[in-house]
């Protein structure tokens, strides 16, 4: 028998899934029509995606109790894109009203579809809940995870500017100095990429550290080179990288952009890559 919290809890994260894809055509169309009010749309259904998802999250979590298992829905690979596709969405919420960056929406509407769109109908993901496998029952859980994924929605962001820097960068060496009116400057992406990087590194070295001090309370001790804990510590080491050629040398601009690109794909290995292609102590988080 389906509990009913079951099914209001897919059933809005299912909602938020396809509003997202509203809010993705509305900046589409902004993008093409150059209209703000296109762009505002964008954003106001965007942020109601948001709240959609976060009702379906609460819900989820609610449902947890009522099955007497009583955890943050961040456990199993389904929870976890869903928890991912949330944190860059509010990444973005609080970027966008700092920077007025509303063209960033389109990208970052299509990831957040993407991620809610392959844990809804990817037949190699679970949507049910369950309970805890006994090295997840810490608490140790949210500090990790949390960290974790909202370095991971840091990082997304700074993909997203950068994708925009070269697209503007680009289009200004081909038209005789002509600057894309629409996006912000290549200053400004170049600064937001950087300033998002900073955040994401320091999110994800909080998310190893107390994932280090979960593993020691899981299986007796802080580091095994488990392909996850080895491949976090790999992205985060790209991105100290970057971090030292900005500070040393001065660097910024389409070199750097290029560098922020390549590492987020190092961070999408970490998250998905290691969990679908590797085996370990963190293969749970594939099924």
């Amino acid at each position: 028998m389906v509990h009913a919290g079951s099914m209001i809890n897919t059933l809005l994260l299912s909602i938020a899934t396809f509003v997202y894809v509203g809010s993705m055509f509305f900046y589409l169309f902004g993008l093409v029509f150059k209209k703000k009010f296109l762009d505002a749309a964008g954003f106001a259904v965007f942020v109601g995606a948001f709240l959609i998802e976060t009702a379906g999250l609460i819900a989820r979590w609610v449902e947890s109790y009522h099955l007497q298992y009583g955890h943050i829905p961040i456990t199993n690979l389904y929870e976890s894109l869903i928890f991912l596709s949330w944190t860059i969405a509010l990444t973005y919420i609080i970027v966008d009203l700092r920077y007025k960056i509303r063209k960033l929406g389109f990208p970052i509407s299509l990831a957040a579809f993407v991620f809610m769109a392959y844990a809804s109908f990817s037949p190699s993901v679970s949507s049910r809940i369950e309970p805890l496998v006994p090295a997840l029952k810490s608490n140790w859980l949210i500090f990790h995870v949390v960290t974790s994924f909202f370095g991971y929605g840091a990082f997304a962001m700074a993909f997203g500017a950068s994708i925009f820097y070269l697209i503007s960068d680009w289009y200004t060496k081909h038209t005789n100095g002509k600057v894309l009116s629409y996006l912000p400057s290549v200053r400004v992406l170049d600064d937001i990429s950087y300033k998002l990087i900073i955040v994401g590194e320091v999110l994800l070295a909080i998310g190893i550290v107390t994932g280090a001090a979960w593993a020691d309370y899981a299986w007796g001790r802080y580091w095994s080179w488990d392909p996850k804990e080895t491949w976090s510590l790999i992205t985060f080491l790209i991105y100290v990288v970057y971090i030292h050629l900005r500070y040393s040398w001065g660097w910024h601009g389409r070199a750097a952009a290029i560098f922020a690109i390549v590492g987020f794909l190092f961070v999408l290995f970490t998250y998905l890559g290691v969990n679908l292609v590797l085996s370990g102590l963190h293969s749970y988080g594939s099924t």
